[in-house]
């Protein structure tokens, strides 16, 4: 049995649109690491923690090599990039790792 893996390239940004992209095999862990501030390092330093683009790739090689290629991109190709997808620039994680709520259920503090 082949266990199945999903590796991500993704770009975050921050609001003064400097971007960053990286690699990982969760993205949702990862998006959340950028919204904390875990990761030590440019992304941090640059408050790189809206998460604007992603690929998944169930091959870790394509994942990396994909990560050099969009790392080598001028920075009009990587804006044009997320724009394709993501026109508006919304954070697309801004709900991730929000707690669940059940139906009839409060929203605490909104």
């Amino acid at each position: 049995m082949k266990i199945e893996h999903k590796y991500f390239t993704y770009i975050v940004c921050s609001r003064s649109g400097t971007l960053y992209i990286g690699m990982t095999n969760s993205i949702y862990r990862r998006a959340l690491e950028h919204k904390s501030g875990a990761i030590e390092g440019f992304a941090s330093k640059y408050h790189c923690d809206r998460m604007v683009y992603y690929e998944s790739f169930d091959d870790v090689q394509k994942a990396i090599a994909r990560e050099k290629q969009l790392k080598g991109w001028t920075r009009s190709k990587k804006i044009a990039l997320i724009e394709s997808k993501n026109p508006r620039w919304e954070d697309l994680a801004e709900k991730w790792g929000a707690q669940m709520l059940f139906a009839g259920e409060a929203m605490k503090g909104r």
